[in-house]
């Protein structure tokens, strides 16, 4: 059978150093990839389709074995419904990254919020795997409901799989495996099967590659910036007609019509913003645009980005990238 790197399971080989698996020795346990971004930070990019991805789905539909799709709290998709249509599995879904949402936000309130709306998962746990946050309870559902010993994770590319599954070796287990973890896309390459304990055996899957995302077209270094290190300080602005938001040279927010509203943002504290006069300045003005008629409390998803909670009616103009995706939902917090 061939080696997998224990770090991102790519089948390792030492014939050529251009192609992925690529080790000085095959004695090795991580390709020469994952030990560069492990010792010196170095990210070389390496493109894995998603038509893969999903061929690892339909191997994974055929079992019985729990399945947990974790999501990055501030990147939550729009729809899960495609993945009941998938599954005849037991489904958890973990919401991850707790920590950088401001902690006066209640767990009780976005759990109930995703409960009501897809029924379907036997349960919604929030954590930080960071933080070590709700790791024990975590562990503790996952015993509930695996029906064997192997339960599969799932989810989007940078929503903290690899970190998650880290710690619970970490918290308990006697294995040193440690996967590789990146805030790029694509450091998981292949299936990873860790041993936790006689009772469990986690399998990694590569991340599926959101193309809608802002984190699959920006620069590495304004990538650091979009992904929160730390708690965010949520950002109020009180707009009125004819104002606008500029996040960085990102995305742009027009306030076409209505009274006085609220926008709060939830991005990360490294993101500039500024409140200018909608008429006297044209930047961003050449990107796609988007009009949205906005029903009471509307959230503003920027795939990648993060949200803009916004509490009034009104007509707004959404200047970004047309290949990134915006969308509302009912208010989340």
């Amino acid at each position: 059978m061939s080696k997998k790197c224990l770090g991102c399971g790519v089948v390792l080989q030492d014939s050529n150093i251009t192609n992925e698996g690529y080790t000085t020795s095959i004695e090795n346990d991580i390709c020469m990839r994952c030990f560069r971004l492990k010792n010196y930070g170095e990210y070389q990019m390496v493109t894995k389709s998603n038509e893969e991805y999903e061929s690892i789905l339909k191997e994974i539909s055929k079992t019985k074995d729990l399945v947990i799709y974790v999501t990055d709290i501030l990147n939550i998709e729009e729809d899960f419904n495609t993945i009941k249509e998938n599954f005849q599995n037991n489904l958890m879904l973990v919401i991850n990254k707790k920590d950088v949402i401001p902690r006066s936000v209640k767990d009780e309130k976005i759990i109930h919020y995703f409960k009501e709306k897809y029924p379907f998962f036997n349960d919604v746990i929030i954590i930080s795997s960071n933080k070590n946050y709700n790791i024990d309870y975590l562990l503790k559902r996952i015993k509930y409901f695996q029906t064997t010993k192997t339960v599969y994770v799932i989810g989007h590319t940078n929503a903290g799989k690899s970190t998650l599954i880290n710690k619970l070796i970490k918290n308990y287990s006697e294995n040193v495996q440690e996967l590789t973890m990146s805030p790029l896309p694509s450091t998981t390459l292949s299936t990873i099967k860790i041993e936790i304990n006689e009772y469990l055996t986690i399998i990694d899957t590569p991340g599926l590659i959101d193309k809608t995302s802002i984190t699959n077209y920006v620069e590495k270094e304004s990538l650091k910036k979009i992904s929160p290190k730390k708690e965010i300080k949520p950002k109020t602005y009180q707009l009125k007609k004819g104002q606008s938001l500029l996040i960085e040279d990102l995305f742009r927010l027009d306030y076409i019509e209505g009274e006085k509203n609220s926008f709060t943002l939830y991005i990360s504290n490294d993101l500039k913003v500024k409140r200018i006069i909608k008429d006297r300045h044209n930047n961003l003005h050449d990107l796609y645009k988007t009009t949205y008629n906005l029903p009471f409390n509307q959230d503003l998803v920027i795939k990648g980005l993060g949200f803009i909670k916004i509490t009034g009616r009104g007509v707004i103009d959404v200047y970004i990238d047309k290949k990134i995706k915006t969308f509302l939902r009912k208010n989340l917090i």
